[in-house]
């Protein structure tokens, strides 16, 4: 390679790590995620953390705080949609994920509440991973909108979370 060729790359190498210092040392948000997105990291490092931390307090009893840490609508979603998943399927694991109340299987999220809250949006949402064995055909819906739950609402969720786990 030329001497002037590696010059050039050399001079563009300091250029793009000048830009990425003073990008991060300037403190300004970034504008590829919004606040919400970046507190949902912020959320899920954390549990990444207290995962590794030997001796840590039950995960259910953190899925139940985070429940009853959320606004009086989304918090009686979640403490119904809680009871409605343990009862559907004792297999899976209440766990929190990316902030988030969630149910695992075998260490895999196979489902997850996400308040309205959250991410600012007019509903709740019950969620499924790709590790739920919801697969119909060649299209099928992964994530419910929540606004209320009636008994059917209690029935068909407990049938979905029951296939999810089969």
């Amino acid at each position: 390679m030329s001497e002037r060729k590696a010059r050039g790359k050399l001079a563009r190498a300091k250029a793009m790590q000048k830009s990425a210092k003073s990008t991060t040392a300037s403190g300004k948000a970034s504008k590829v995620f919004t606040d919400e997105e970046r507190a949902a990291m912020r959320d899920r490092a954390q549990e990444l953390k207290a995962a590794a931390r030997p001796g840590q307090a039950g995960e259910e009893s953190a899925v139940l705080a985070k429940i009853a840490a959320m606004t009086a609508p989304d918090r009686a979603l979640g403490e119904r949609l809680h009871a409605i998943i343990k009862a559907s399927a004792p297999a899976l694991s209440p766990r929190l994920w990316y902030g988030m109340p969630a149910y695992a299987k075998d260490g895999k999220v196979v489902c997850f509440f996400q308040d309205a809250q959250k991410f600012k949006t007019r509903y709740a949402t019950l969620g499924f991973s790709d590790k739920a064995n919801l697969d119909e055909g060649h299209m099928w819906p992964t994530a419910f909108a929540l606004k209320e739950l009636t008994p059917a609402e209690e029935a068909r969720i407990g049938a979905l979370v029951k296939k999810a786990v089969s």
